[in-house]
This record gives C-alpha cells, structure tokens and sequence, in this order.
C-alpha cells in the first residue's frame, strides 16, 4: 500500500470544484482511494463564518460562562452558540462541550475549527459529509472511493488521530463475523473500521499545521472478499458510554 499526499492543492474558497483540484494535480487510477479533509471540503461548501452570525442564546451565554469559570479563560458566547446550531446533543457541559452533531459524528465543540479557517473566525464541519464526498466522487474522471476526513480525540487516550466523517463508493467497514482465525475460532464481533484506519494513515501525511496537503490518496489497498457495511456512528440506544456521560457531572478538587 502506498499513500502519498497532493502536492500543490492552492486555497480552497467557497464554490471551488475540490474533484477539478484534485486531477489537475495527480493521475487517479482504479483501485486508488482518495481523501479528503474536511477543511477544504467545508471551504468550498460555504461554511465558513463570522462570530458575528451567531448571536448569544442565554444557553450560549450560561455554557460560555461555566467554561470561563473552570478555565480561568473568558470563552466567547457567540462560539458556544455555534456548537449548539451545529448539535444534537450536549453531552458533557463541562470542562469542554462533548456533542452530537447532526450527521451521528461525536465530537468537542461539533468539530468546528478555529485554525486554517481563512479570514472568517470559524470553520464548521460539512453539513452531511457522506453527501459531500459523493458529489466529490461524481466529478472525479475515475470512478474511486472519497473519503472525508477529521481529526479528533480519543477516550482514554492521548492525542488525536484522523476520522472518517463520510465516504462514499465503498463500506465504512469490513465485517469479519462469520468468518475464522487461525485455530479455527468462529469470529462473533470483529467488524473493521475501515475508512477510520484509511483517515488515520492519510493524517499521517498531511500533518497538523501549516503542511498544506489536505488531499491524500490511498493507492494499492484492497477491502478484500469480506462482507461491508456502513455502520459507523454507534446509534445512542447501544451507546453506553454515551448513555453513562449523560449522567456525569463535573466537579472540580
């Protein structure tokens, strides 16, 4: 497998035609999966904008004053006004704001951005990135798998690493039940996220700052002769974890 990222892809502004970008900077061949982060994807949909047009609720204005309280940093209203636009669910309050947003993507402050954000103050996810990639994959002269990528933390983990927000023209996961190991051990619950280990190792090559290489293309991997699926948000009714932060409060020491 080889993955390498697009060099020269210039600043993306709303309205650009990221497929056109895209094959007027690399050779695409069948087989190749092309990603995409979100930035540029959110770029070229319009999505980006001014504190401004997002005036304070008094939630926005309660959460940002929690957050300036525990933080000891004054947290603007106008922000965490924007993370309830762009949510479902609150999910934790504090010491940061944990959401849903309203594609299944669980994330902090819905996974807008407040870097590489050209001259607006944020930058906020895809409306439906599963939508984005394909019409990404419908203008691409061949017929490749899109991949629209983010970066987010992890429980219990330090550090961040790159996600699948949508995909299209491949499952979001390889489904391994059914089938046997080794010893010849039935696998019962091995399903594979496959577009999330894809995400991961493009974010290898398109770094966290000022890289500039927000296209990576994935070329001679094969999913393989297994079942597909594209479960990959955990619906709330399974998600206990979920469920379990619903009732966490936080206090400090």
């Amino acid at each position: 497998m080889n993955v390498f990222a697009v060099p020269g892809i210039p600043e993306v502004e709303s309205g650009d035609d990221i497929a056109a970008l895209v094959e007027e900077r690399v050779d695409l061949e069948p087989g190749d999966v092309l990603l995409v982060a979100s930035t540029i994807v959110s770029k070229a949909e319009g999505r980006a904008f001014d504190l401004s047009a997002f005036p304070a609720s008094p939630r926005a204005e309660e959460l940002a004053a929690r957050l300036s309280e525990i933080s000891g940093e004054e947290k603007d209203p106008r922000f965490a006004q924007a993370v309830l636009e762009e949510s479902t669910e609150i999910i934790v309050e504090a010491p940061f704001l944990l959401t849903a947003t309203r594609f299944g993507h669980v994330g902090v402050n819905a996974g807008i951005d407040r870097s590489n954000t050209g001259d607006a103050d944020l930058l906020l996810l895809p409306k439906r990135p599963s939508e984005s990639a394909a019409r990404i994959r419908e203008r691409l002269s061949v017929d490749v798998p899109v991949v629209v990528t983010d970066t987010c933390g992890r429980p219990f983990r330090h550090g961040q690493r790159g996600v699948a927000l949508g995909w299209a023209g491949m499952p979001a996961s390889r489904d391994w039940r059914g089938e046997r190991d080794r010893d010849g051990h039935e696998l019962e619950v091995t399903v594979e996220s496959v577009v999330d280990e894809l995400a991961s190792a493009a974010n290898l090559v398109t770094g966290e700052g000022d890289d500039g290489l927000p296209v990576v293309v994935v070329r001679g991997w094969e999913f393989g002769n297994h079942e597909g699926s594209d479960k990959l948000f955990r619906a709330v009714e399974g998600d206990f974890v979920r469920q379990a932060l619903r009732g966490w409060e936080f206090a400090r020491d």
